[in-house]
């Protein structure tokens, strides 16, 4: 059975018990971290000679990690890998350097689908002591537009649609299949200026929602952010929360990312400490999909 020599989980990766035991037969040293290193020199300390490491999201594995860590050959990351450029992991860098790289895909869009349903309604009637509008509202025929209709954009429109709204989509390129159901696209102007609720579904590291977009996108609307960390210039979201009693900006933990002293004098400001997309159920599609991945890795090695 192929096995690494050493295996460090450098950061808090989710992986259930399940799949942390299963990992003591995937290596001859098995190294596990239940926190997040907040230095650099930490990070190369713990990773030291292995030769598997497992991070999630939140920890940086940039060109002097992979410098000092001259034994990695396998990285795996235990969130998702949306494109190279937008992710923790200097991915470009790392596969240069003949270290394979995989992430794992659709395990947690299930709890952040209801998140979104659950704060809209909440908002939208009152249940949780603060109200839109003056009388409760349902979202039936509310204008809703959603930036970025990857996995998770398409399943906040196929809810929200199940609800009764009125779903139009931005993305970098059409999508046929969200034409084919009937969400209609507009681009991000457009979206902004005709929508109620803006819904913002994109990989990290993208903003792009500045001051003028603030301006086009007006007062009286919502914004849900489901991305990991903002997806607009800070400074220009906090002068929009504060022009308006009807702005509101709603973000899970993940969604907030480092940006929460900015903006937690913003009274518009629902904010949820909790990462959505954890669940029993997320953690255990992740632990699957993350041991699938190593199997994976051990195949097309041995078939080189």
């Amino acid at each position: 059975m192929a096995k690494f020599k050493k295996i460090v989980a450098v950061d808090e990766t989710l992986l259930n018990e399940k799949a942390l035991q299963q990992l003591q037969n995937l290596g001859d040293e098995v190294v596990i971290y239940h926190d997040f290193p907040q230095d650099e020199n930490i990070v190369i300390e713990r990773i030291a000679d292995a030769d598997c490491l497992l991070v999630s999201f939140r920890t940086p594995i940039r060109r002097n990690v992979l410098d000092a860590c001259r034994n990695i050959r396998y990285i795996g990351m235990c969130c998702t890998l949306y494109n190279p450029e937008s992710c923790n992991v200097d991915v470009i860098e790392a596969r240069k350097r003949g270290i394979t790289v995989l992430g794992v895909k659709d395990y947690g869009d299930e709890g952040v689908v209801e998140y979104v349903i659950s704060e809209l309604v909440r908002l939208l009637h009152g249940f949780g002591g603060i109200r839109w509008h003056k009388d409760s509202t349902e979202l039936t025929k509310c204008k809703t537009g959603i930036i970025g209709m990857g996995k998770t954009g398409r399943m906040v429109a196929d809810a929200l649609k199940f609800f009764g709204a009125e779903v139009s989509y931005f993305s970098r390129n059409r999508k046929p299949e969200a034409d084919d159901a009937r969400y209609t696209y507009m681009p991000l102007d457009e979206l902004l200026e005709k929508n109620e609720i803006i819904c913002t579904c994109i990989p990290r590291n993208n903003y792009l929602l500045g001051k003028r977009e603030f301006s086009i996108l007006g007062n009286h609307k919502i914004i849900v952010n489901t991305s990991v960390g903002p997806t607009f210039d800070v400074a220009a979201m906090k002068d929009w929360l504060n022009a308006s009693d009807g702005n509101y900006y709603l973000c899970d933990a993940t969604g907030m990312g480092n940006v929460y002293e900015d903006l937690k004098s913003c009274k518009n400001l629902l904010y949820t400490p909790y990462i959505s997309g954890k669940s029993i159920q997320s953690i255990e599609r992740l632990s699957q999909k993350a041991l699938a991945n190593i199997d994976y890795y051990f195949q097309e090695s041995a078939n080189k």
